[in-house]
């Protein structure tokens, strides 16, 4: 796997749309931080480590709506190996309006662009989620 970032976001948009209430990925503590910023926002419900052999499995439980409408509408990658985005903490991008959340990298840890703004520190940008 060349990108973990990008493989659970799709793992997780693919899921979404086809309607599953759970998704597996590869674990790592990277993957965790940037599941519980997703848990902490609201847009999953919870994830649990699994020590399966050959390697450890995050098992991420997905939320959905009343009538089993989606709480996540868009996961985009912005970040890729690539091409980096960096950000400054004045130009750190507004999601939606506000309405979505901005994930980064930053010298502080993965935060949000909402808590980066706060602490006034920029970094490189992940993803897009709303």
């Amino acid at each position: 796997m060349i990108d973990p970032v990008s493989n659970t976001l799709t793992k997780i948009r693919n899921a979404v749309r086809a309607g599953h209430p759970t998704t597996e990925v590869p674990a790592s503590r990277f993957i965790e931080q940037l599941l519980g910023i997703l848990k902490q926002e609201g847009y999953i419900r919870s994830y649990k480590r699994l020590e399966t052999p050959p390697s450890p499995q995050l098992r991420i439980y997905l939320k959905y709506g009343p009538n089993k409408s989606v709480v996540i509408t868009q996961l985009k990658r912005a970040s890729r190996p690539g091409q980096r985005l960096y950000r400054r903490a004045g130009e750190l991008p507004r999601v939606l309006g506000g309405l979505g959340v901005a994930i980064l990298t930053t010298s502080k840890g993965l935060m949000t662009d909402q808590e980066a703004r706060k602490q006034r520190v920029g970094g490189e940008v992940l993803c897009y989620v709303w």
